[in-house]
């Protein structure tokens, strides 16, 4: 097992690197995804529903891995209406503390992994997990130690062994109050769990987490796509508004992110990298921040796929 040191030490080496090329001049279109709210099962319809949105890209449909037609249906679907299927969510507490639901949820993110590999997803996303014993995503002390830091490259070696995938990648969404949460971090954890099929995914709402971060998100989106770039397979599209002591989530437009940057630095990546919407309630507000994002995007002169 690697110890604290080492992890802590592990990244070092990244900065000796060559620099990154810059991420300010978009060559790609952008790949925009969301839920959609369409009452169908029907694959076809599904990625039509898409198309109509105007997205690009998707989250899975609700599918099982055992069911290797409609697996089959969904892609050939998808492909025909030139909808990536972006994201398989895993969304489960590796870290829980009771051994029987943790064997359980493990169980849950190889199979979600697996899914990702044959529905031709571009990744698998969970959490690393977290030791608060009340809220599965909660903020715990003890999700800075070394004992999470073995356990998470442990697990995530156990579900990308598991699975061996060729296409999809593993990757652990960027959390405010556990690792990682940073480039920095991220980084060590690519080097660490030491496996061609672990990426990074980027959730810049979710590391703003201080004044500094707030304030100088410009240089925070720069700096994490200039150390994480080559490894990226995809972003969430969220936002950030101060409010009293903390700071809130919001939509894309609501609040003070910086998105011309963020989507030229998302459209400056040589692979096709989406960027999906999450975390709204209704048809109107998913609207509202698709508009925001397409307005963005028309007015920095980025191609929507």
């Amino acid at each position: 097992m690697l110890s604290r040191r080492r992890f802590l030490q592990s990244a070092g080496g990244f900065a000796l690197m060559k620099p990154l090329a810059s991420f300010r001049k978009s060559t790609q279109t952008l790949y925009l995804g969301g839920p959609i709210f369409l009452k169908s099962e029907d694959p076809v319809e599904l990625a039509k529903e898409h198309r109509r949105l105007g997205y690009s890209a998707a989250y899975v449909p609700k599918v099982e891995l055992k069911d290797t037609v409609r697996i089959t249906a969904l892609r050939k679907a998808f492909a025909e209406q030139n909808v990536l299927i972006a994201e398989v969510g895993a969304w489960v507490n590796m870290l829980d503390a009771d051994s029987e639901k943790r064997k359980k949820n493990m169980d849950y993110v190889i199979e979600r992994l697996a899914l990702a590999e044959e529905i031709g997803a571009l990744t698998c996303i969970n959490i690393a997990g977290s030791y608060n014993p009340k809220q599965w995503d909660g903020p715990d002390a003890r999700n800075l130690t070394k004992e999470y830091v073995d356990a998470t490259i442990e697990n995530c070696r156990k579900v990308i062994d598991a699975v061996k995938p060729k296409k999809a990648k593993f990757a652990l969404e960027m959390m405010g109050w556990s690792l990682p949460n940073d480039a920095d971090s991220c980084l060590k954890f690519i080097k660490a769990i030491d496996r061609p099929a672990f990426a990074a995914h980027i959730d810049i709402a979710n590391i703003i987490n201080s004044p500094e971060r707030f304030y100088q998100n410009t240089q925070l989106i720069n700096d994490t796509f200039h150390k994480l770039g080559r490894w990226i397979v995809s972003c969430h599209a969220k936002d950030v508004v101060g409010k009293d002591v903390h700071f809130a989530e919001t939509m894309p437009g609501r609040g003070g992110m910086d998105y011309v940057t963020y989507l030229r630095n998302v459209t400056a990546l040589p692979q096709r990298v989406p960027l999906l919407l999450e975390h709204l309630r209704t048809p109107e507000e998913y609207d509202e921040a698709r508009l925001f994002i397409m307005k963005i995007a028309q007015e920095t002169g980025i191609p929507l796929a």
